[in-house]
């Protein structure tokens, strides 16, 4: 049986800014360059767990389509913006910040009173801007979770009235692009080389996003082949039992041939 080849190379390269990174893998048999970098691209974008603004309270405001007095961004502007804030929870359940600012000036995610539970990437983040010398007062409730959960998803009867809920985004990861081109071994030239790019929010490093993404698909795939070798030992021992038992040969019916009649010979007149 001819032998399968796998890649002998995985180097990770740092990227333009810590939040990026590549991974170039290398010599891939042919066709699974693509093979490789579109089943983690996938889980990459949607599978790796995160954390993410759940839902929000600002003082004075009752819905996300109300106006905040001094505040020159609207309810859903600044749902707009909390959407990309980047945490990361290190608590099961989630989690209250709070935000109380004078202005004039912009509210950034700098201004979140501290919290042990949780740890804030893009402290320069702009969530709105103040016009006047007035007080903000916000509460923001960050959770962890999995992909994207979208309001609809959200039972909305367990929020107090002036709760704005918002689609979560727990996927730390921001972008993910590969490229496959062909690589010589040898004498032959079809095999590819896979370069895959990784950008993150800030809150996991892009190698370790690749390392989750690498396990979960790992894992689904140990389950479908522990499932394999097990169906496949069951249908050996089947085959062998049925190979031992008697076979029951049934005699055959006994033929019975119906004699004819003999003419009888007619006289001569």
């Amino acid at each position: 049986m001819e032998n399968f080849l796998l890649p002998s190379k995985v180097e990770f390269k740092a990227g333009e800014s810590a939040h990026t990174g590549t991974v170039v893998i290398a010599p891939c048999y042919h066709g699974y360059g693509t093979t490789l970098g579109n089943a983690l691209r996938r889980v990459l974008l949607s599978s790796l767990p995160g954390s993410s603004v759940e839902y929000f309270k600002i003082k004075g405001v009752q819905h996300e389509f109300g106006t905040v007095e001094g505040v020159k961004e609207d309810a859903v502007e600044i749902m707009l913006n909390l959407k990309q804030l980047a945490v990361r929870v290190f608590a099961d359940e989630p989690v209250v910040l709070n935000i109380t600012k004078k202005g004039p000036g912009p509210v950034t995610a700098g201004d979140i009173e501290k919290n042990s539970n949780v740890e804030v990437a893009n402290k320069d983040l702009v969530i709105c801007n103040l016009t006047k010398n007035k007080t903000l007062e916000m509460e923001i409730t960050v959770g962890r979770g999995r992909g994207f959960k979208p309001v609809e998803e959200k039972n909305r009867q367990n929020y107090d009235l002036g709760t704005i809920v918002v689609d979560s985004v727990y996927t730390p990861v921001k972008d993910v692009g590969y490229h496959v081109e062909y690589t010589r071994v040898g004498d032959i030239t079809n095999y590819e080389k896979l370069t895959l790019t990784v950008e993150t929010n800030g809150t996991v490093a892009p190698v370790e996003a690749l390392k989750q993404a690498t396990q979960i698909l790992m894992d689904h795939f140990t389950i479908v082949l522990d499932a394999a070798r097990e169906s496949k030992e069951e249908v050996g021992l089947e085959t062998m039992a049925a190979a031992e038992a008697p076979v029951a040969v049934e005699a055959p019916a006994e033929e019975v041939v119906e004699a004819k009649p003999k003419k009888k010979a007619k006289k001569k007149e």
